[in-house]
């Protein structure tokens, strides 16, 4: 992988990660832009203890641009984008509208190829290997930051989701504290190791689903399996067998193996609600240790959180989606249509020949 980093007009930072070492990058950004100003801040709920980001500024962002105008493609003769060069493997740049900024952290976006039409699942093994190297210099290079607590990459795929712009991409989020899903994890954690003088959680939930009927497929370095209380109606959790707090720990072993499972999941995804359906449409979400203190999670060290990647639709069966109604997002009690074993033994039916 070689990577270089590089300014947009208006002051941004761009990287570059290209598969071959010879590569150059040396085209400049010509569009006529100003400074970004953003209004990012976060406000603490003093009730739920929890985080909003106010960022009044993203009313303006790109919304549904026709293909010919994707600001996400290569800049091709006069059509210029957020992409100053003709070509590229994966880029990450800094949001221009960001829902986090400053001192309130770091957004990022994440194109994962250049061709608009494409999408992850129709990656090489390398390309997918390409974008976990960047996904993981990206996490190291944020930790860095004085105002980042959590590194968070992910990926919403579909109009259903919410998505604005259709070329295959991601975005990184670099917070300024704990997410509160990350929260509630590391408690349970801490809970657990109390009552069981030491057991760590994470791996005693990996042990039970390795055991059980709900794994959907399985390697050497990878295990991936719907969740016995799975929120989503297809929701599939992947986990490394060897625990590590985040994407800086996989070994090489680990690695070297995640395209070809990942990539298979995806394809999976995409088979679920047969050939003659849209593409699914889905969340997929690397789950990391935060990089602060874990002071308020007694007993609980950096090292007995488990990085894992959350992968889930909400689609619930062919032509129907699933809503977050009252009981989900007035009280945050979900409630699953798909039994978690079928959902898993649907995905194990569509794997590929």
């Amino acid at each position: 992988m070689k990577k270089t980093s590089t300014r947009l007009a208006d002051g941004r930072e761009l990287v570059y990660y290209d598969l071959r070492d010879d590569t150059v990058r040396d085209a400049v950004d010509r569009r006529p832009l100003e400074r970004t100003v953003t209004t990012s801040e976060v406000r603490r709920d003093p009730l739920l203890g929890d985080s909003v980001a106010i960022a009044s500024h993203r009313q303006g962002r790109t919304y549904h641009p026709p293909a010919d105008q994707c600001p996400l493609c290569p800049s091709d003769g006069e059509r210029l984008s957020e992409i100053p060069d003709s070509s590229y493997d994966v880029v990450v740049f800094e949001n221009r509208f960001p829902s986090l900024a400053g001192d309130s952290g770091r957004c990022e976006v994440v194109c994962f190829t250049s061709d608009h039409d494409a999408s992850f699942a129709d990656l090489s093994e390398e390309q997918a290997r390409l974008v976990l190297d960047a996904w993981t210099d990206r996490t190291s290079e944020l930790s860095h930051l004085p105002s980042v607590e959590q590194v968070f990459c992910f990926e919403n795929r579909g109009a259903e989701i919410g998505v604005t712009l259709g070329h295959p991409h991601g975005q990184i989020y670099a917070y300024p504290f704990t997410t509160p899903r990350t929260a509630l994890m590391l408690r349970s954690l801490a809970a657990h190791k109390d009552a069981t003088g030491g057991e760590n959680l994470f791996d005693a939930v990996l042990d039970e689903e390795l055991a059980g009927e709900r794994v959907v497929l399985e390697s050497e370095e990878w295990v991936a399996f719907v969740p016995y209380a799975a929120h989503w109606p297809y929701e599939v959790h992947l986990y490394p067998k060897r625990r590590v707090p985040d994407l800086l720990g996989l070994d090489e072993a680990a690695r070297t193996e995640f395209p070809k499972v990942y990539l298979e999941l995806l394809r999976r995804f995409d088979r679920i609600f047969g050939e003659t359906e849209p593409p699914t449409p889905y969340i997929s979400a690397w789950h990391q240790a935060p990089f602060g203190q874990l002071e308020e999670f007694e007993g609980v060290q950096r090292d007995d959180f488990a990085l894992h990647l959350e992968l889930f639709t909400i689609r619930r069966t062919s032509g129907k989606l699933k809503f977050l109604a009252g009981s989900e997002s007035g009280m945050n009690v979900f409630i699953n249509d798909v039994p978690p074993e079928r959902a898993a033994e649907r995905l194990r039916e569509v794997a590929s020949s």
